[in-house]
């Protein structure tokens, strides 16, 4: 009779958890984009103007920024089981984002969105730290397909705007919130917590200092800023830039069309999050995560020659870019796991999306500020310094692999 040890269970189960999981990160992250997917029909209702219409993206990314720094400084991740801070984290986006039903003018609308985003960062570090506490010698594959369903989440509202532009934008609010509640449900009825992170440590204040003391972790985290600066400025604007190549005039130009761009890009970056996981267990994470900025780069740089190519030519440049521009994200997640002391994991991980955030608002902030002046032909431009300084940083990390 044979004898499963203990390590050869894990392994059989780890699969399982990591889909479980991922369908949780899935329903949980519908919430980030769902406001943004509804840009059209808010910014008519309540005619706001064009830097009004920036914040409500912005926002998220503001409330992310400020709910992992809070997070960090006390070692939530780490402090409590992270599925239960997952789950809680749903159910107070869930309850901002239904919330949004009844907001009475653009001041109620930033401020809850502001809230989800606070709360959403009680969703994706600890969803990180879940994933990595079941996988050691194939976390970059298992963080890339945990990132791949972010992705398809984050892109999911877009899908819904394109597949019909008569849906009411308060239906899709209310739908983007049932959906996450589900997520906070799965993770703590299925979800279970993996061997390879400790489930939960003390306060310890000096755990950010004591986590980045490490060259190795702050080269990634260079790295991952440089990602950063690029992925969510695309993903916010690539449905007005595409909608301004169809002719769609407006200083936030919007459309059907541009939203099913919007989705393609995002949604396509599933395939190479997964895909850059697989690789990278095998040739290593940060020679992917480099090879992944230098094309997403290239796309930065080339993206204007794109602006009036017909539909099919820009949907297949878009899934490009979409599947580039994303495949570094869970490589250079996985390698400040792998750095950091075992018992801080969570609070690592959190340090390192809060400064990655906190980046984004900036570009967010500053494309529709830049196509007013170069038009948004030629917007994408500005992203181009951030894949390049991610590979630089990375430098230090490729040549040890």
């Amino acid at each position: 009779m044979s004898v499963v040890s203990p390590a050869d269970s894990i392994a059989a189960l780890a699969p399982r958890q990591l889909a479980w999981l991922s369908l949780a990160m899935f329903l949980g992250m519908t919430l980030w984009f769902s406001a943004t997917a509804a840009n059209a029909a808010i910014v008519a209702e309540f005619h706001l103007a064009g830097a009004t219409t920036a914040w409500l993206t912005m926002a998220v990314q503001g409330g992310f920024v400020i709910g992992t720094l809070v997070s960090a400084a006390l070692n939530l991740p780490d402090l409590l089981n992270a599925r239960r801070l997952f789950a809680a984290g749903c159910v107070v986006a869930a309850a901002a984002n239904a919330a949004l039903v009844g907001a009475d003018g653009a001041a109620a609308i930033i401020a809850l969105r502001l809230v989800t985003g606070a709360a959403l960062a009680w969703v994706y570090p600890p969803g990180m730290k879940v994933a990595a506490g079941w996988f050691d010698k194939r976390r970059g594959a298992a963080l890339g397909v945990l990132i791949g369903a972010l992705t398809i989440g984050s892109a999911f509202p877009h899908l819904l705007a394109s597949a019909s532009a008569a849906v009411p934008w308060r239906t899709l609010m209310l739908a983007a919130s049932a959906l996450a509640l589900v997520g906070g449900a799965l993770v703590v009825t299925v979800v279970g917590d993996g061997p390879y992170v400790a489930k939960s440590a003390p306060f310890d204040p000096s755990a950010i200092a004591r986590v980045f003391r490490d060259r190795r972790t702050r080269l990634a985290t260079f790295g991952y800023l440089g990602h950063m600066w690029e992925l969510y400025a695309v993903w916010t604007w690539i449905a007005a830039f595409a909608s301004a190549s169809f002719g769609r005039p407006g200083p936030t130009p919007s459309s059907p069309a541009g939203s099913a761009v919007a989705f393609a890009t995002i949604g396509s970056g599933a395939l190479g999050s997964a895909a850059a996981g697989w690789f990278a267990d095998r040739i290593g994470q940060a020679r992917i995560a480099s090879w992944a900025m230098i094309a997403s780069g290239i796309c930065c740089a080339v993206s204007g020659l794109m602006f009036g190519a017909p539909a099919p030519a820009l949907f297949a440049f878009a899934i490009v870019w979409g599947v580039a521009v994303v495949a570094d994200s869970a490589q250079l997640s996985a390698l400040v796991a792998q750095f950091s002391p075992r018992d801080h994991v969570g609070t690592a991980l959190t340090v390192q999306t809060c400064a990655g955030f906190l980046l984004t608002m900036a570009s967010i902030r500053l494309l529709p500020v830049a196509a007013q002046t170069i038009g948004w032909q030629w917007v994408f431009l500005c992203l181009v310094p951030g894949p390049a300084l991610g590979v630089v940083a990375l430098r230090g990390l490729t040549k040890a692999e």
